[in-house]
């Protein structure tokens, strides 16, 4: 935040130099955004750091600028003293120093913002058209009869195909399609070479290659012109250009990308090693099905072979089948019968078991009827026992009993049983009922 001193009335605070560095850096900081700026290089230097320090001029004026080095070191290219630059930039302000500088973010060479948005915006239309559809790409011939080539007859990257088809297949003959790769006119002469293959339709497969270089020289691939030569192209194309990290409008548009003009020589090519390789191998398995197949018929021919018998010996094993036949034919017919018997026995026990015996059941109810009597009178002996004692128990408890050992029972006037001197004052009136009788008596005194 800004320090409040700064708006205060001039002169009657004091600031600091730290101070007033440190607010003028928030001030810039907060009012300008993250901007573009061009200018030229001057005064470049690189630190062992890493980073880099150098001015952005113009035909009037100049600015110091720091890159650091975890920002330049995604850079492509190096920069150069009297290059024309674009930079992405953050204004701000070098406090122990008071110099005014730009923290730059990012870093182009002038025009390829240009560039970038022209690709782009083509990428996005061909998309849009479907010229990048996966559908639309054509497999690749395993075993192609003849190879086209499409570049600048003097590049290296023409050299390192020629080099990679030599030694991989050298049988295959290969036709050169010339075309500028680099420059102006350059695209429509890739377009040209494209439609030249296209209409003698002498090759199975097309490689468009060159080497690696800047987005200005890679520039002839990211045309439409070309990209719509080789959508029409009836040929598969191959495109094999700069290096891996480098991607064209042809790599969209193309049926497959390399990652170099060597991978695309790779691509296209069968390697002889490798072919011969399989062909070992496929040798080797159809000697060993073929192995396989006639052991597998010898085989069969022996048992055939051991199958064919004289005409009098199968008649003779026909007999010795039809008398074991009817041997257990026999056996299995006993074997019936005796069941059967077994069951009919059987039968007959259940049946005889079943029959009801009379005299037993007479015999068991009288016994049924002896024990009954016996249970009732020996249940009657201990009925008549226990009344018996209950009688006893009763006549414990009977009251009467207890008078007639000279006890009474006192009553108040109320009909209360007299338990307590309390209930009673003196002068009271009670009953007493005796053993015989009954009698009126009168409290004289109390106590306890």
């Amino acid at each position: 935040m800004i320090s409040d001193t700064l708006f205060t009335e001039p002169g009657k605070i004091l600031w600091r130099v730290s101070e007033l560095n440190r607010n003028a850096r928030v001030l810039l900081e907060q009012t300008f955004p993250l901007l573009w700026v061009s200018g030229e290089i001057s005064n470049l230097k690189r630190y062992p750091s890493g980073h880099w320090y150098f001015s952005l001029k113009d035909d009037s004026a100049q600015v110091r600028c720091v890159m650091f080095r975890h920002k330049n070191m995604y850079l492509d290219w190096i920069p150069q003293d009297g290059m024309q630059v674009e930079a992405q930039v953050l204004v701000t302000l070098y406090e122990a120093r008071g110099e005014f500088q730009l923290t730059v973010e990012q870093l182009r060479r002038t025009g390829l913002g240009a560039l970038f948005e022209a690709f782009e915006r083509l990428k996005s239309r061909l998309q849009q058209e479907g010229l990048f559809h996966p559908e639309r790409r054509r497999p690749l011939p395993h075993f192609p009869r003849q190879i086209g080539i499409i570049t600048s007859p003097h590049t290296a990257a023409l050299r390192d195909v020629l080099i990679t088809l030599q030694r991989r297949i050298p049988s295959i003959p290969v036709v050169i399609y010339p075309a500028p790769v680099q420059g102006e006119g350059s695209a429509a002469a890739i377009a040209a070479a494209l439609r030249a293959a296209a209409a003698r339709s002498e090759c199975d497969v097309l490689i468009l290659c060159r080497g690696g270089g800047s987005i200005e020289d890679l520039w002839a691939f990211n045309e439409e012109i070309v990209a719509r030569a080789i959508a029409a192209c009836p040929i598969p194309i191959v495109t094999g250009i700069g290096h891996e990290t480098d991607f064209t409008i042809a790599d969209f548009v193309a049926d497959m990308r390399a990652p170099t003009p060597t991978g695309a020589a790779q691509l296209v090519s069968p390697d002889r090693e490798e072919m011969r390789h399989r062909l070992r191998s496929w040798r080797h398995r159809l000697q060993q099905t073929m192995a396989r197949h006639i052991e597998r018929r010898m085989q069969t021919t022996d048992l055939l072979a051991h199958r064919l018998i004289h005409p009098g010996e199968r008649i003779h094993h026909q007999r010795m089948q039809l008398a074991q036949l009817r041997d257990r034919l026999q056996h299995a017919c006993h074997r019936q019968l005796e069941m059967h018997q077994w069951r009919i026995g059987e039968t007959r026990r259940r049946l005889q078991s079943a029959q009801p015996g009379i005299h037993a059941s007479i015999r068991h109810q009288q016994e049924l009827a002896a024990r009954l009597q016996r249970a009732m009178t020996s249940r009657l002996e201990n009925m008549q026992s226990r009344l018996l004692q209950q009688q006893q128990h009763l006549h414990h408890l009977d009251p009467k009993a207890v008078l007639a050992r000279g006890y009474s029972i006192a009553y108040t006037a109320g009909g209360d049983i007299l338990q307590d001197s309390q209930q009673v004052q003196t002068g009271d009136k009670v009953q007493l009922i005796l053993a015989k009788g009954w009698a009126d008596a009168k409290i004289t005194g109390t106590g306890k």
